[in-house]
C-alpha cells in the first residue's frame, strides 16, 4: 500500500503502508511513528471508524490493530475518552565528552548589533497589527505587494523621519527593504550598472557591510577615522564614485561625523555627482548630547538615507527603509522587484499602525532610558572592578568601546570570556585596511535581556581582572 493521510480533528497521520497483511502494516507504521519520536506520547489518535474511513481499510482491521498495541503498551485508551500514544521510559543516552562553550550554548552575550529583544512589546505590537488588519483594504493583501513598499508605511516613515530625524523626505522616495543590509545591496547594484567601481568605507565598520559590496564587484577604499570622524582626504574623493558613512555614531568607535566634515561629505557629492549612503543604525538613542540630525537633509538629491527597525524594535522584523534621490526611485524599485524578495504586507501594515499611533516613539523612548541606564551601570563597574580600561563612544548608541591597557590582547581576552560563558567582539574584529587602533573591546550593552545583565557585567568585570 502507498502512503495515505490520515486525519482527525485537528490532527494528521502520514501513515506508510506496505505490505498484504493491513493489519500488520497499520501496527507495524504506528509503532515506527511513536519509536522515532513522530507521534509523542499523548498524541491522541482518530477513532477507529475514521481511521478506517481515511486509509480504506475495514473498521474492524484499525481496531484489532489498536487493541494489539494497547496490549503491547505502544497506545493506551479508556472508554468515552478515545486512544492516545501511551507514555514511555525515557530511552538511556550516550555520554558526550563536555564541550567548550559556543555561541549558542553561551548564556551571556555582550556583542554589538542586537537590541535587548526581550523588551520588544509584544501587547502594543499585537494591538497594532490587529487595528490595521481591521482597516486595511482587501487590495493591501492581494497578490505580492509592491517592491517599494505599502503606501500606508511609507506615508507613515516619512511623516516619522522627518519630525524625529531631520530627514528631507516625501513618501514617493521612501523604499521599504528587509532591513539596511538588502537597502545597501540594492544600491550596490545600482552603483555597478552606473559604471561605480570604487566605494570609500569607514576603516572601522560592520564586516557584512563590506562583503555585501565586495560581491556586487565593488573595490572597496578604506577611510581611516579620527575623533571628528571618517577623514575625507583629497585623495580619497577623487577616487571614490560612493561613499558609505555612518555620521550619526561611528559604527564601532562612536563617534559623531564633525560639521565641518558632514558640509565636506554633503559638498563632495554635489560637485561630482557622487553618491553617499549614510546608514543612520542607531539615529535615535543619544543620552548625553542633542541629537545629531541626518547627513541627507545637507543634500537630499546626493545622499541614500538608510534606516531599519533592527535596532528600535527587533531585528527578525526584517523591516528597514531608504529614502532616496528622486532620480533613483524607479530604478532601485526595479532591483527589488528582480530580487523577489518582498517585504510581508500584514508586517508592514502593523509597523505603519505602529508608527501613527505613537507606540513606535514610545517604545524608542522607553529603550532610550533603560539603555542610558545599563550603560551608566556599566561605566561604574568597569571605573570600580577595572580602572584601566576606559570607555569611549558612549554619548549615543547601543554599544562601547572599551580601550584596554597595552598588557591585555583583544584575543586573549575573547577567548578567556568564551571560557567563562560571555560572549565579547574585539575591535579589530572590524577592521578593514591599514588603520590601527589601540587594542579594545566593542561592547554591545543593549543585547543582553534585562535578568541577564548584571551577571553578564559581572563576567566580564572577573574576565578583565583575571586577564590582567
Amino acid at each position: 500500500m502507498q502512503g495515505t493521510w490520515a486525519t482527525s480533528v485537528g490532527l494528521d497521520l502520514h501513515l506508510e503502508l506496505s505490505g498484504a497483511r493491513p493489519r500488520a502494516a497499520l501496527e507495524s507504521a504506528l509503532r515506527e511513528a511513536v519509536r522515532g519520536g513522530r507521534l509523542v506520547p499523548g498524541t491522541a489518535l482518530p477513532s477507529s471508524r475514521v481511521l478506517a474511513a481515511d486509509l480504506r481499510l475495514a473498521r474492524n482491521t484499525v481496531a484489532d490493530a489498536y487493541a494489539q498495541l494497547i496490549a503491547e503498551g505502544w497506545l493506551a485508551a479508556r472508554h468515552g475518552s478515545g486512544t492516545w500514544v501511551a507514555e514511555r521510559a525515557a530511552q538511556p543516552r550516550p555520554a558526550v565528552a563536555a564541550e567548550r562553550p559556543t555561541e549558542r550554548q553561551s548564556r551571556y552575550d555582550l556583542r554589538p548589533g542586537t537590541p535587548d529583544v526581550s523588551a520588544f512589546p509584544r501587547s502594543a505590537w499585537l494591538a497594532a497589527g490587529r487595528r490595521a488588519l481591521g482597516a486595511a483594504p482587501a487590495g493591501d493583501l492581494a497578490g505580492y505587494p509592491s517592491p517599494q513598499g505599502l503606501p500606508e508605511l511609507r506615508a507613515a516613515l516619512a511623516e516619522y523621519l522627518a519630525r524625529a530625524r531631520g530627514v528631507a523626505v516625501t513618501p514617493e522616495r521612501v523604499i521599504v527593504t528587509a532591513g539596511f543590509a538588502e537597502g545597501l545591496d540594492l544600491v550596490c547594484q545600482i552603483l555597478r550598472a552606473r559604471g561605480v567601481r570604487a566605494l570609500a568605507v569607514e576603516s572601522y565598520g560592520l564586516p557584512e557591510h563590506r562583503e555585501i559590496a565586495a560581491v556586487r564587484g565593488l573595490q572597496l577604499d578604506p577611510v581611516p577615522v579620527d575623533s571628528p570622524g571618517a577623514v575625507l582626504s583629497a585623495e580619497v574623493l577623487s577616487s571614490a564614485g560612493a561613499i558609505l558613512l555612518t555620521p550619526a555614531h561611528q559604527f564601532p568607535l562612536g563617534m559623531a561625523l564633525a560639521p565641518q566634515r558632514r558640509r565636506q561629505a554633503a559638498d563632495w557629492a554635489v560637485r561630482t555627482g557622487g553618491l553617499l549612503i549614510e546608514d543612520d543604525y542607531d539615529g535615535e538613542f543619544r543620552y548625553d548630547r542633542q541629537a545629531v540630525g541626518a547627513l541627507q537633509a545637507l543634500a537630499p538629491e546626493h545622499i541614500i538615507y538608510g534606516g531599519t527597525a533592527s535596532k528600535s524594535l527587533a531585528p527578525g522584523l526584517r523591516l528597514g527603509w531608504l529614502v532616496v534621490p528622486a532620480g533613483l526611485v524607479a530604478e532601485i524599485t526595479e532591483a527589488k522587484r528582480a530580487t523577489v524578495r518582498l517585504s510581508s504586507s500584514l508586517d508592514q501594515l502593523a509597523l505603519a499602525e505602529f508608527i501613527a499611533s505613537g507606540q513606535y516613539d514610545r517604545q524608542v523612548r522607553r529603550m532610550r532610558t533603560v539603555y542610558r541606564q545599563r550603560r551608566d551601570r556599566l561605566l561604574r563597574a568597569l571605573a570600580q572592578e577595572v580602572p584601566d580600561v576606559r570607555l569611549t563612544g558612549i554619548v549615543a548608541g547601543l554599544q562601547a568601546l572599551a580601550l584596554l591597557p597595552d598588557r591585555l590582547g583583544e584575543d586573549e581576552v575573547v577567548a578567556r570570556a568564551r571560557k567563562h560563558g560571555l560572549m565579547l567582539k574585539g575591535l579589530a574584529d572590524f577592521r578593514a585596511g591599514e588603520q590601527s587602533h589601540p587594542p579594545g573591546l566593542v561592547l554591545g550593552y543593549a543585547t543582553p535581556p534585562a535578568h541577564a545583565f548584571t551577571t553578564a557585567i559581572a563576567r566580564l568585570c572577573a574576565v578583565l581582572r583575571s586577564a590582567a
